[in-house]
């Protein structure tokens, strides 16, 4: 009797087993997303495998299912399995549920019973698929005053396959972008290798006069997207990439989703999250101002930028760039050169603190002169003989900054450029910008070089607008793009000592009244430096200018402009415009 007992008790646990591994099996199979194998284990495999199937194509693979519990009651029985879904960019939305099932005994094996509903909520009311919920209405990216910088548009892409008459095509593209010909979509088209190519995305004004014509033509598509696009077209300024990515972060951010069935009466939600509020973002930008910087350096025919930043808050007012500028990338804000004459800030302002001399001092401004093994020459060698400082500045010697610089401590430069924000990078939302680099000078000869803004010293025009800016304070600002939300230095720098803004300014004042831009003497107050830049050789050279107006701060850089003209009457245009 008792081994009889024994028995049906072996039975019962071998049963329980069997049960268990089947359930177990199933829930390892759905989290592999094997469908085949799932499906085998179920009472109809062959509705069971294309159900999973198609299920696996709409929400994809990355689930993980696990059994919670099951309860055997003789032939039958009933468990639960717990499920997550892994959805969207980097993973980041996750769908939980947990499902009934059960199960029957067939012989000695067990089978699923096949429902759909025991995979997902919804399933065996239709097909499932997921997709995001934007946040309705959608950010906007404003100017300082509130106008619109950023806002969604709907814009068309004009995808052409092998086959289409480029002939056509271009002839409708053209007169929108001139730079789409019959050869150039061929062209596009023969590097495809048979895949069609998108030959322009148009907004909907350009779009609206053609789009008839085009939709006529065989082997061309007309695809609708929506996306972030300056409201003012003309308005192309390196820093809109970086606001795009902000209002992007906060969009995700902001995303709800939905898991829906299909069914016979329409799409049902059976799983998800609504979009959360999303508030504009305010920029620091001024629209005038940016079309005013833009103006001034469209005529220019070498890459050419301006920054303007406002000294009591760190924004940036405008940030502008030149087509021959835009080419090579955001130099306005990461592009890195030889400041030239216009880091004279620095260097008065290091031999100030060094005790070497004052404004008034009266220094030697020769047209050449040999300093520690460098011919250092003035610009067209001008030779001034014995003058006060501030006039050596005004009238931008050579000479005069590299004998200073030769007398300074091998850090004397470095710490002096990171008092006013050279050198020092900052982490702020909306931007990535470079200041500069200047390297301890451990030579006599180097320090000479840095002194007048060549040998290893590089500047960006960011960098040299937070000078001005810093000059402009006393202390080095924040610069920002977005409203509230400052940048963060790599390093605190030493404060600059009081007075020494006020005695560098003096002399940059000078500058427009009576040295090296005087054509900017009619803007009120106009403070100032020029700068000319050598790089490859003694025939290259950078023409820069960075002033103060008021609680305006800025810097313009003209590659390869030859002198400092350029980059002072672009400043000149930009300041009369803009106020």
């Amino acid at each position: 009797m008792v081994f009889a007992v024994m028995l049906v008790l072996a039975g019962c646990s071998n049963a329980e087993d069997r049960l268990n591994s089947t359930v177990h099996a199933f829930a390892d199979a759905l989290s592999r997303g094997d469908a085949p194998a799932a499906a085998a284990l179920t009472s109809d495999e062959a509705a069971a495998s294309g159900t999973l199937n198609k299920l696996y194509e709409s929400l994809g693979k990355d689930v993980h299912v696990e059994v919670d519990k099951t309860q055997k009651q003789d032939d039958a029985a009933t468990f639960t399995l717990k499920t997550t879904w892994k959805f969207g960019p980097q993973k980041r939305t996750e769908w939980s549920y947990t499902s009934d099932g059960q199960a029957k005994a067939d012989g000695d094996t067990w089978k699923i019973r096949w429902t759909p509903a025991t995979v997902a909520p919804g399933l065996d009311e239709g097909p499932l698929s997921y997709s995001t919920l934007v946040p309705q209405p959608a950010a906007r990216v404003l100017d300082r005053t509130g106008a619109e910088l950023l806002t969604q548009h709907i814009v068309t892409l004009v995808d052409v396959a092998p086959g289409a008459d480029v002939n056509a095509v271009a002839a409708l593209l053209n007169p929108v972008a001139p730079t789409i010909t019959a050869q150039s979509l061929a062209a596009d088209l023969a590097a495809a290798g048979g895949k069609p190519v998108t030959a322009v995305t148009l907004r909907e004004d350009d779009l609206t006069p053609i789009q008839p014509q085009l939709s006529t033509l065989a082997n061309v598509t007309l695809r609708p997207q929506t996306r972030l696009l300056a409201t003012d077209r003309a308005l192309t300024s390196p820093t809109l990439s970086g606001l795009s990515d902000l209002w992007q972060q906060r969009m995700d951010a902001a995303d709800g989703w939905a898991v829906t069935a299909q069914t016979d009466a329409g799409t049902k939600r059976v799983g998800g999250q609504d979009a959360k509020p999303v508030g504009d973002i305010a920029s620091t930008l001024d629209i005038g101002m940016q079309r005013a910087a833009e103006h001034a350096l469209a005529p220019l025919p070498t890459p050419a930028a301006l920054v303007a930043i406002q000294p009591s808050t760190g924004n940036l007012l405008a940030v502008a760039q030149n087509t021959p500028a835009d080419q090579q990338g955001a130099i306005a804000l990461t592009g890195l050169y030889p400041p030239g004459s216009t880091f004279k800030t620095v260097t008065v302002s290091a031999a100030l603190q060094a005790g070497q001399v004052t404004p008034d001092s009266v220094v030697a401004c020769p047209g050449t002169e040999n300093i520690e093994g460098r011919q250092i020459p003035n610009d067209n060698n001008f030779d001034l003989g014995q003058v006060p400082l501030h006039t050596a500045f005004a009238k931008s010697c050579n000479t005069t900054m590299g004998r200073l610089a030769v007398d300074l401590p091998a850090d004397g430069l470095t710490k002096a450029a990171a008092q006013l924000g050279l050198g020092i990078d900052y982490t702020a939302p909306g931007m990535t910008t470079v200041t500069g680099s200047v390297p301890v000078a451990d030579t006599s000869a180097l320090r000479v070089e840095e002194g007048i803004g060549q040998g290893k010293v590089t500047a960006s025009p960011f960098g040299m607008a937070l000078v001005a800016a810093t000059l402009a304070r006393g202390t080095v600002p924040a610069p920002a793009i977005v409203e509230g939300r400052p940048g963060k230095p790599d390093r605190a720098p030493e404060p600059l000592p009081p007075g020494v803004d006020e005695q560098v300014k003096s002399m940059m004042r000078e500058t427009i009244t009576g040295g090296t831009a005087t054509q900017l003497q009619d803007i009120p107050g106009m403070l100032g430096k020029t700068g000319t830049a050598e790089y490859i050789d003694d025939q290259h050279a950078h023409g820069w200018f960075v002033g103060i107006d008021g609680d305006l701060a800025l810097a313009v850089f003209v590659s390869d402009a030859g002198s400092s003209t350029p980059a002072v009457n672009a400043a000149g245009d930009f300041l009369r415009s803009a106020g």
